[in-house]
This record gives C-alpha cells, structure tokens and sequence, in this order.
C-alpha cells in the first residue's frame, strides 16, 4: 500500500487516487506527468520522484497550506533560531 494511501486511511479529509500513466495517458498530459511518481495535491502542486516518507508528507501538507513537520522538529528549530539570535556570551552563561 502505498504511503499516500495510507494517509487517506489516517484522514478523512484525505483522498488519493492512483493512476497508471502509460494506460491513461490524457491524465497524464493534464497534470504534466513527465516522471513518475509525479504527487499532485489539490490539483495545484506536485513533486516528483520518490521521497523517504518524513519528507513525503512534508511536502504533500506544504502544498495544501498545512505546516506537516512534527511537533518535535518545530520544536529543535526553534531552540536553533534561538541559539542563531542569541551572543557567544550569552550562550556561555547558559552554559553554566
């Protein structure tokens, strides 16, 4: 099963359709499908290629104006922008 069918079982806002290229080939003009897998989402956005999965569904949420990066990513980032906005002194005295 493939991981955007599993998305559709995890959402019922969800939906995914898979369609074989080569058999429906006016689809495929439709959406610009010049490498497979080409993902489209909401009809607007695409990828193409396979991604690991933690960057599938980042993709797929960023193209349909979700923010899809777990909780504990925001998190790391944020202490980054943190640390970039803070100064060497101040980070030593953290430190301490």
């Amino acid at each position: 099963m493939s991981l955007a069918n599993r998305m559709t079982l995890a959402s019922p806002q969800i939906t995914a359709i898979s369609v074989e290229a080569t058999e429906f080939p006016d689809l495929a003009q439709r959406f610009g499908v010049q490498g497979v897998p080409r993902t489209v989402v909401n009809r607007q956005g695409a990828f193409v290629g396979a991604l690991p999965e933690q960057q599938f569904v980042s993709s797929v949420l960023g193209l349909a104006g979700v923010n899809g990066q777990p909780e504990a990513v925001e998190a790391e980032e944020a202490r980054q922008v943190d640390r970039s906005n803070s100064s060497p002194l101040e980070e030593t005295s953290q430190a301490d």
